[in-house]
């Protein structure tokens, strides 16, 4: 059994972390923490989790006898802990952006001056799919956000084969993707029965998703808007192709029924998924179709933004991490 802290388990991400691992068969759940919330429990904050355990403020002496961690900080505050973390030889499961892109300037750009450059291209980007041979070598893994595990595994098929010449993504996400705290944006009373594009032109999931396109094959600048609806969790992305050569239908679907055979949690589907069809699963939903009038290749990805997303793939990632069953832990 190996132990494993949950650094910043207050939050929504965190907190789920802290269920997957309390019920995993190989792993047990070690310190939990907040700085917000020490001295509560789990249980108080998310009763439908059924966590007993109770957060302290974290202490990286005291909590780093472990054998991995969680760390679900915001950006910029999770850097410094993951250092320490790494510096006392515990292997991590990041779920912030600090160590997801691996051009400084670039994550400053769109983030804050950073925490740990050191550590920067150190990371293996934890798209296990696309990634599970380094990251099951990896002390140091970057979970990636959620609009882009959506968006990269719907894209990887056509980017791998060089068939992306520009690509369009309109990203619909439920309201838990902007995180515990309330804003003005994700307020009851702007969210329900509306939806509404936000961020546009200036999502920081924008070049995540760029660079991991071009290490795939496809060196595009993507077009991306998310939209929030009302619903709490659950994320839809359609991506909008013009390839660049005229391809048909056939040939798409034989591309991705290759590049997922055999995968427990990408399913490939005939019909355009729906963000039901994955809720609280490690399940991607991909439906691929080509218009017969423009030629224009459209892609549909269904996740759960706090599950597939962020949580429930970071489990995905510690199993390779710890050298177990990919899937021990998670339902398919």
């Amino acid at each position: 059994m190996a132990d494993v802290l949950v650094a910043g388990a207050s939050g929504f991400a965190g907190a789920l972390a802290a269920r997957l691992v309390d019920r995993h068969p190989s792993l047990t759940l070690g310190p939990v923490t907040s700085r917000s919330h020490a001295g509560t429990s789990l249980l108080e904050l998310y009763p439908h989790h059924r966590v007993g355990a109770v957060l302290e403020e974290l202490d990286l002496d005291r909590h780093s006898e472990v054998d991995a961690a969680i760390v679900a900080y915001p950006h910029g505050a999770a850097a410094p802990v993951v250092a320490g973390l790494r510096e006392r030889g515990v292997r991590v499961v990041d779920l912030s952006a600090d160590f997801r892109l691996l051009d400084r300037g670039v994550y400053e750009r769109w983030y804050v001056p950073h925490g740990a450059p050191e550590l920067i291209g150190g990371a293996a980007y934890g798209l296990t799919e696309l990634n599970r041979e380094r990251i099951a070598g990896a002390e140091l893994v970057a979970n990636p956000g959620c609009f882009p595990t959506g968006a990269l595994l719907a894209l990887a098929p056509l980017a791998r084969a060089g068939l992306i010449a520009d690509v369009v993504i309109d990203a619909k996400t439920g309201v838990s993707g902007a995180g515990r705290a309330p804003t003005d944006v994700t307020h009851f009373v702007s969210v329900a029965e509306n939806v509404k594009p936000y961020k546009v032109g200036s999502h920081r999931h924008t070049p995540e998703i760029d660079q991991e396109l071009a290490a795939l094959g496809a060196p595009v600048s993507v077009t991306f808007v998310p939209h929030l609806v009302p619903v709490d969790q659950g994320e839809l992305m359609s991506c909008y192709v013009t390839p660049a050569e005229p391809v048909d239908e056939s040939r798409v679907a034989a591309l991705f029924a290759e590049a997922y055979a055999g995968e427990r949690f990408v399913e490939v589907v005939d019909a355009p998924p729906g963000m039901r069809d994955v809720r609280e699963t490690n399940r991607c939903h991909i439906s691929v179709h080509v218009d017969p009038g423009n030629g224009r290749v459209m892609v549909f990805a269904a996740i759960d933004n706090l599950w597939k997303g962020t949580s429930s793939q970071a489990i995905q990632n510690l199993n390779l991490m710890l050298g177990l069953p990919e899937d021990e832990g998670l339902e398919a």
